[in-house]
């Protein structure tokens, strides 16, 4: 796969063992790269591998065998601290379930994953702010996430996510708990911001209309890449 991928994955499992006699094989052989600035849809049902896909991907878990490169970056290779900062400033995450502090503000919310560099209390907010505006939320800088609906929750995810300036966003089911209206209002603002910014965006879904949305659709059946082409 070329180097020039912001992302790769080189033929990879992942296995578990359940115990001594019983092996779940959750991905058997995954190949495929993302370019810088794409737009890629991983889909699959339930079992299909894509949640430990995303684990892998984030670099949340190793695979047991093959690699995962981040610009030509075999992960394995780096030790805590680098895979850590890698996350940090590379990789912005988008999850299902929001993951938000709920005893601090939004803006506090946002700040999280800057508290990791280096700059003053001021800088950190007002980048914070700015990516909380991008997302429509500029009244909503002090709500706690329990005063916040679940659109604008995600919202916050998402400010979150960009406020690093991350090469690439992985998005975990991102409308997975939202309705229809507020589902359509949620990938509209990620693919915004995708184009405005030039970000890599990979969204893991189980939605065909979710998927069909992406530029180029990777789909995963028991472990296994089924299908990856441009929608």
């Amino acid at each position: 796969m070329s180097t020039a991928a912001i992302l790769s994955a080189e033929n990879v499992t992942r296995s578990y063992n359940i115990s001594d006699d019983v092996v779940v094989h959750a991905l058997r052989g995954v190949s495929f790269s993302v370019a810088p600035g794409e737009y890629v849809a991983i889909m699959g049902s339930s079992g299909s591998g894509k949640s430990t896909l995303l684990n892998l991907l984030g670099v949340l878990d190793k695979p047991t065998t093959g690699v995962i490169r981040y610009d030509g970056q075999d992960v394995q290779e780096l030790d805590d601290p680098a895979v850590a900062k890698l996350r940090n400033e590379r990789i912005g995450f988008v999850f299902q379930s929001f993951h938000l502090l709920q005893r601090v503000s939004a803006v506090d919310n946002v700040i999280v994953p800057l508290t990791y560099r280096a700059g003053s209390r001021t800088n950190r907010r007002d980048k914070a702010v700015a990516a909380l505006t991008s997302v429509g939320l500029a009244d909503r800088l002090d709500h706690r996430p329990n005063q916040l609906s679940g659109g604008q929750q995600q919202r916050v995810a998402i400010a979150r996510a960009i406020v690093t300036e991350p090469g690439l966003i992985l998005a975990d089911e991102p409308t997975g708990n939202l309705d229809t209206t507020t589902s359509s209002e949620i990938m509209s603002l990620l693919e915004a911001l995708h184009k405005d910014k030039g970000t890599a965006l990979v969204v893991i879904t189980h939605d065909p209309e979710v998927a069909s949305r992406a530029d180029r659709r990777i789909e995963l059946r028991d472990g296994v890449v089924v299908n990856d082409a441009v929608n």
